[in-house]
């Protein structure tokens, strides 16, 4: 075999599809000898692992790929994967391929068709997907609820995969796209240094809409050298919001916890801490508390309330 036909195989880790080998010379009767002989081990229909091992997850990706042929690339959730916005080998591969292209449906795997494939495949990794804000915009576009797009896109702005800016500009590019406005809120807010989607919340739900000071987002203070980032500071009044999106620690991680709140003390903050309830279900009561203790620390101003039932009606916040 050539040296071509070999570097195209280490590529594609260990796969080579019918229809390149054949341009690399390899007559159909031999393809089907190794087949049959068991040096080679076929894969997807026309699409073979040059090997006998058991394939790496590597290959099942490019024989997705060759499968389905020609400008094909990996997307949504497996491009994810690639990227690691996401930390799991989702099945079924998603693969899109041009749109007028038609691929016949196999097993385990979702074809996706896009009029947008050459602009949207990235230039150079291998093997080809979808450049990362295409991907997460892709994710978005199929995530089952609002809240759960939005944890996509702070997943992949809190990892610095991208930018509330990139993906911004890459929204403008598709005509149609679901929660178009609420997502350019929340890109908004990712953009203001919102992390996480209770980060997002407790900006939507609380400090915005009660009229509290604007806090500084992962704010970052240094203590014996060492670097931590505080989720809201209000530095002109010394108070420190802490958002816990889990239901309940293990105890070592509690301690941890409580070190940390004591070492905030040290800098002369006072750290207030809310979870998923305390923001999801009960923001006006929780704006009142941190108005309250914002009051106490200096601010000027008050609380207003955000609707006729609201509780900062019946506080003095």
């Amino acid at each position: 075999m050539s040296g071509d036909f070999k570097a195209l195989v280490q590529l594609q880790a260990g796969v080579i599809s019918r229809r390149q080998a054949a341009s690399h010379g390899l007559p159909a009767d031999a393809i089907d000898s190794l087949v049959r002989s068991g040096r080679w081990r076929v894969l997807r229909r026309g699409v073979y692992l040059t090997n006998s091992g058991d394939p790496p997850r590597a290959a099942v990706l490019w024989a997705a790929v060759q499968y389905a042929g020609r400008d094909a690339v990996l997307s949504h959730q497996t491009a994810a994967e690639l990227f690691k916005i996401t930390d799991r080998h989702d099945s079924p591969i998603h693969v899109t391929v041009p749109v007028h292209r038609r691929v016949t449906p196999a097993a385990g795997l979702a074809i996706h068709r896009s009029g947008r494939v050459a602009e949207a495949v990235h230039p150079t990794l291998r093997p080809p997907r979808t450049r990362i804000d295409e991907t997460v915009l892709d994710m978005v576009e199929t995530a089952p609820t609002f809240d759960a797009a939005v944890a996509v896109l702070s997943t992949a702005c809190q990892r610095r995969l991208t930018t509330a800016e990139r993906l911004a500009m890459a929204m403008t590019k598709r005509k149609k796209m679901r929660w178009r406005v609420g997502l350019a809120e929340v890109l908004g807010a990712v953009g203001d240094g919102a992390h996480s989607l209770l980060e997002y919340r407790y900006l939507h739900l609380v400090e915005r809409p009660h009229g509290l000071p604007k806090a500084t987002r992962q704010a970052r203070i240094t203590n014996v050298g060492r670097s931590r980032y505080l989720d809201n500071l209000y530095g002109d009044y010394g108070l420190c919001v802490e958002l816990d999106g889990l239901q309940a620690h293990p105890d070592d991680q509690r301690w941890q916890d409580l070190r940390r709140t004591n070492k905030l003390a040290e800098h002369g903050l006072v750290t207030l801490r809310y979870g998923w309830v305390d923001v999801g279900r009960r923001p006006c009561e929780t704006a009142v508390q941190i108005a309250a203790v914002l009051r106490t620390r200096g601010w000027p101003g008050r609380a207003r309330a955000c609707a006729p039932a609201c509780a900062v009606r019946h506080s003095i916040g």
